[in-house]
């Protein structure tokens, strides 16, 4: 229990979102276009990581089916952003299978010119913590 409630922390501490502003309205859920494809919907991911149930988050294909297009973040009236819950929760996955973290030394070999370096920048702020 206490390693979930430390994964949890680490995920609101990474996404910024406070849980329990969510009042449980699923307006979240009702706007998603990948409401048919997850097994867990944006309101149910808020509901999970504010109850500390994340170990079926960390297993579920919810995380990847996410479109991240923040309709649930729009719809949202009390601002609680559920997307940046599941980008936060898909990036403890990521950390946990393999320690996935990007080093300066890799980024050469990545380098294409038609990638932006936008990517670039993006993926090692976001690989590196």
């Amino acid at each position: 229990m206490e390693k979930s409630k430390n994964v949890c922390d680490e995920i609101v501490r990474i996404s910024k979102v406070n849980p329990r502003k969510c009042m449980k309205c699923g307006k979240c859920s009702g706007t998603c276009p990948a409401y048919d494809e997850m097994e867990y919907h944006p309101h149910q991911f808020v509901y999970m990581v504010e109850t500390g149930d994340i170990e079926p988050l960390l297993k579920s294909k919810s995380i990847y089916r996410c479109l991240s297009c923040f309709a649930c973040v729009d719809r949202c009236p009390r601002g609680v952003e559920p997307a940046k819950l599941v980008e936060a929760v898909r990036l403890m996955v990521v950390r946990q299978q393999g320690n996935n973290h990007l080093k300066p030394d890799d980024i050469p070999e990545m380098l294409d010119e038609d990638l932006p370096q936008q990517a670039i920048v993006s993926a090692f702020r976001k690989y590196t913590k």
